[in-house]
């Protein structure tokens, strides 16, 4: 087959616009890596684009899209390199579909019983929240939700920064707070805040009961909508002259808190 060699191709034409999130369905998965953990996880493939002259490097990866019904197309290196978006590419995009996750699937899968759910308000720096997915992840989390307001989990970006962890960790975003807290009505125990002023330090917490725990954005914190809801609210003791941490590391010390009591 020959490689693609026209920017007015239909197909590069959708992956520009999943790229720049302007199709709602489908998600934009850039690198070697990445590219086989979304298939990895059962995500349907809609085509995989790669650099003519790496074909035999991703020829399983190749095989892969194509034996579940998706096309695999060869694509010229100047146009190729006009699609992606990062700065060194590996050549290899797939365009799939989006992960379909419900507030119930976040709340109620979890194998220990014990709901443990981040719940994420106003954090609009696709790297912070990525490393949030992936901090999530690795401490047992059973979801992360987004707030309305807070960057895409599944924006370039913020897939590269989660590193396949938003592939397999039920995510959900646009779910407003209203119906999360609706939803957590017999289900979570603590609705745990973070604030850098608050009199509670995040180690007096017991975290081993149903948790849900909120982060706010990066430059205002939580909203006073959220923080109404909160049953508490905790601080991360910092030595002067620090007034704050960067969210994706607050969360990680507080994460992996609640991970020690829960083990």
């Amino acid at each position: 087959m020959d490689a693609i060699r026209s920017r007015a191709n239909q197909q590069l034409k959708l992956a520009r616009r999943v790229r720049d999130g302007r199709e709602a369905g489908l998600i934009f998965v850039e690198g070697e890596r990445l590219v086989r953990e979304c298939l990895d996880t059962g995500l349907k493939p809609n085509a995989l684009l790669y650099l003519s002259s790496a074909s035999q490097r991703f020829g399983r990866l190749l095989s892969r899209v194509r034996e579940r019904g998706a096309t695999a197309l060869a694509t010229e290196e100047k146009v190729f390199a006009a699609l992606g978006d990062t700065v060194s590419s590996q050549g290899i995009i797939l365009i799939a579909e989006r992960p379909s996750r419900t507030l119930e699937h976040v709340l109620d899968d979890n194998s220990h019983h014990r709901p443990f759910v981040v719940v994420l308000d106003g954090v609009q720096d696709p790297g912070n929240l990525g490393t949030i997915v992936r901090t999530a992840e690795a401490a047992g989390a059973g979801g992360v939700i987004a707030l309305p307001g807070c960057a895409d989990p599944f924006a370039p970006k913020t897939l590269r920064a989660s590193m396949g962890s938003a592939f397999r960790l039920p995510v959900i975003s646009g779910v407003s707070l209203d119906s999360v807290i609706a939803e957590c009505q017999g289900k979570i125990t603590n609705l745990i805040g973070t604030a850098a002023g608050a009199a509670l330090v995040y180690t007096e917490v017991d975290w081993r009961v149903p948790t849900m725990v909120f982060f706010g954005s990066e430059a205002s914190g939580l909203s006073p909508e959220v923080l109404a809801q909160c049953t508490s609210i905790v601080r991360i003791p910092l030595q002067r002259p620090v007034e704050s941490l960067n969210v994706a590391s607050a969360a990680a010390i507080i994460l992996f808190e609640a991970a020690k009591q829960r083990r």
